[in-house]
Formats: structure tokens, C-alpha cells, sequence
């Protein structure tokens, strides 16, 4: 089987991980853990980065650390992975769920900014109100889909004239630059996924990162149980939200290879778009400085979910694993309720994706073999 997204093992994680069993540094202390916040601040042009559970959790330290609070809004759009409703919910906040732009499938900049003049008021004290439900809107967090980054000049000049803090979900760009530049700086955090399928993997994990000294700080603080020196004293209700050293000892060893997984991404990607440009289909879109962390096709108009399942299936008696991609949050059993924007492209994009193998280590042989079956399966 030629899997979807398999992780890379091939460089020290076996070296890096036998040291922490003959050094017992197995638990949340340990000079990898300090070593791989090191890489991933460098490697997104940030100051600061505090190692996570998971991508997940970095989210919701980041949104309280910001000051989410229950009861909140969260600007998000609805076209994401679930986890970044769940971190909204952890905080007992609701998200506004907002359409996301055909030309990168993130976050539409400019509904965002329709949605925030004609549908909010500033009271004083610059809080802004959601006029239909009265709620506060605390934050906006746009996600890197699929580690394409948007127009955030754009949103962060907007969002700022009403005082809302930028939590980035860049759970996939790993690698992905914006105008020639590491993202880290971009928003007031941003938070990536070292999750299996991730460009770089910890097996799990995450990281927050950013540029104010404070604000991280202060996820770190919350992260590490909220406790206070050596003794057992603790300030506030805190999450244990550590990352191992076990984890980011494999994370280590492959944020040494990021350049070399991140340029493997993206000549998978490139290969697809020429290989199948004669074909009946379009491609994920990509902007400058994309990580291209998966690569697959949006199949034409009039295509729906079950006919992606059907290709899906077929391709799987192959033997290439190939999926469909994320469902939208407003479609979500737990979600079907919170206020929303008109969100006609999601709903046109979401059901006829085809998420193709990716993984950094696929053979061009692999890849060709894989175009040659969907071709087949696609013009029958």
C-alpha cells in the first residue's frame, strides 16, 4: 500500500531516542525538549516557542493566554480540521464561523472584514459586540491550510483597529513562508501540529510561538500547570500540556531535515499539477512560500462526497491510500448552532477534494504509478 502522509524515520530519531532511555530524561525534562524550541523558533522567525501536548492544546493555552474567556466569540473559518472549533470550545468560547477564499482556502479576508463593520459595535473600553448575540468577540484565528498562508497584513490591519489578538492555527506550515519570510512573526502567536501526518512529526506534540516575550511566557506558564517555583504552589487552574522529551527528541531529529521534507513536498505537488494537467481536474491551491504539506486534486463541478468515496475506494483496491478531506465545522453535530457568515464556497470545495500520497519519502516511481491508476479511474 502507498500510504497517504507516513512519517519520515530515516535520520537520528533512533540515536536521539536511545540517549533519552540511557540518560531516564524520558518524562517533560530534558535537554531535547529545550533543544527542539530552539529549532522551531528559528526555523518560523520567532523569538520564543513553548512545546506542546499537541497542536490542539497549544491552541487553547494560546486562546486563554489571550484572554478567551467563556461565553466569547472566536473568529475561525469553517473550512479546518476540527480541532480548531474544539480549542474555541475548551475555552467555553462559541466560534463565528466564517467562508474561506477559493484562491488559497483560507480564511476570506474579506468577509471578515463585512462581518466585523456591519455585524459588531464597539462599546467602551474598545470591547467589540457581536450585535445578534450580544457576545463578545475576543479573537480572530486564522488557519494555514495546508500551509498556505493568507493576507495577513490584511487581517491583522483589520482585526487590530478593534483590538482582537491574532492566534494563527498553523498546524501544517511547517516550512512555509510569507513574502520571503518566516511566518512566526505574523500574528500574535501561531501554533503548529507535530502530529504523525505533519511534514515534522513528534509522533504528537506541538508548539506556540511567537515574538512577545510576556505573552509566552505566560502559555508556558499555563502549559506547565500554573505552578510557582519549586514548591507545589500554583497560581491559577493550569493544564499539563508538556511536551516529553521523548517526543521532542524524535522532533529534533526531524526539524534537522525540515529543508529537505519541506522541497520533497513540494516537488511531490508539482509533479501531480503537471502530470495530471490534462486532466478534468484542478489542484490544491498554493501560495508563495506554501509548505505544501499534502498534495491532491478538486475534482469539477457536479462531482459530490460519494463519487469522491467511490475513487477514493477504487484506488484504495490499488493499493493507494488516498482520502477525503476535511468536512466543515458548520456541518459538525457540535457546532451546527453557532452564529455563521455565508459559506457557499466551503460548501462547493469541501466534498469533491481528493488528498493524494504525499509523504517525503514517496519514490517518483510511486508517484508515477499513482497518476497512471487515477487517470484511468478518472477518464473511464
Amino acid at each position: 500500500m502507498i500510504p497517504l502522509a507516513m512519517p519520515n524515520l530515516t535520520g537520528n530519531e533512533k540515536k536521539y531516542l536511545e540517549d533519552c532511555i540511557d540518560t531516564t530524561y524520558v518524562s517533560s525534562v530534558g535537554e531535547y525538549v529545550n533543544r527542539f524550541e530552539k529549532m522551531v523558533a528559528d526555523a518560523t522567525g520567532s523569538k520564543y516557542a513553548v512545546a506542546t501536548s499537541s497542536g490542539t492544546t497549544g491552541l487553547h493555552a494560546a486562546l486563554v493566554a489571550v484572554g478567551v474567556k467563556p461565553g466569547d466569540l472566536v473568529i475561525i473559518p469553517t473550512f479546518t480540521f476540527i480541532a480548531t472549533a474544539n480549542a474555541v470550545a475548551h475555552c467555553g468560547a462559541i466560534p463565528w464561523l466564517m467562508d474561506i477564499s477559493i484562491d488559497d482556502w483560507c480564511i476570506s479576508v474579506e468577509q471578515v472584514k463585512s462581518a466585523l463593520a456591519d455585524k459588531c459595535r464597539l462599546e467602551e473600553g474598545c470591547c467589540l459586540i457581536h450585535k445578534e448575540t450580544g457576545r463578545r468577540v475576543a479573537a480572530i484565528m486564522p488557519v494555514y491550510t495546508l500551509g498556505n498562508i493568507p493576507d495577513m497584513e490584511t487581517i491583522t490591519h483589520v482585526v487590530h483597529q478593534y483590538n482582537l489578538p491574532v492566534v494563527a492555527d498553523a498546524a501544517c506550515a511547517i516550512g512555509a513562508t510569507y513574502k520571503n519570510k518566516p511566518f512566526g512573526g505574523l500574528a500574535d502567536v501561531s501554533v503548529l501540529s507535530f502530529n504523525g501526518n505533519k511534514t515534522v512529526t513528534c509522533g504528537g506534540g506541538g508548539a506556540v510561538v511567537g515574538n512577545d516575550e510576556e505573552l509566552l511566557q505566560r502559555i508556558r506558564h499555563l502549559t506547565t500547570t500554573a505552578r510557582c517555583g519549586k514548591f507545589y504552589d500554583f497560581d491559577e487552574i493550569g493544564f499539563n500540556y508538556r511536551m516529553t522529551n521523548i517526543q521532542a527528541a524524535v522532533g529534533c531529529a526531524q526539524m534537522e531535515r525540515l529543508d529537505e521534507f519541506v522541497e520533497r513536498k513540494r516537488e511531490i505537488r508539482s509533479f501531480y499539477q503537471e502530470k495530471l494537467q490534462d486532466v478534468n481536474v484542478s489542484f490544491f491551491p498554493k501560495t508563495d512560500g506554501s509548505s505544501c504539506w499534502f498534495s491532491g486534486i478538486l475534482l469539477q463541478e457536479g462531482i459530490g462526497f460519494n463519487d469522491v468515496c467511490r475513487i477514493s475506494e477504487r484506488l484504495q483496491e490499488k493499493k493507494i491510500e488516498a482520502r477525503t478531506f476535511w468536512k466543515p465545522i458548520h456541518m459538525q453535530e457540535p457546532y451546527e448552532d453557532v452564529p455563521r457568515e455565508c459559506v457557499n464556497v466551503s460548501e462547493r470545495v469541501w466534498k469533491r477534494v481528493l488528498s493524494l500520497p504525499c509523504s517525503t519519502n514517496l519514490s517518483d516511481d510511486e508517484i508515477k504509478y499513482v497518476v497512471y491508476t487515477l487517470v484511468r479511474l478518472i477518464c473511464i
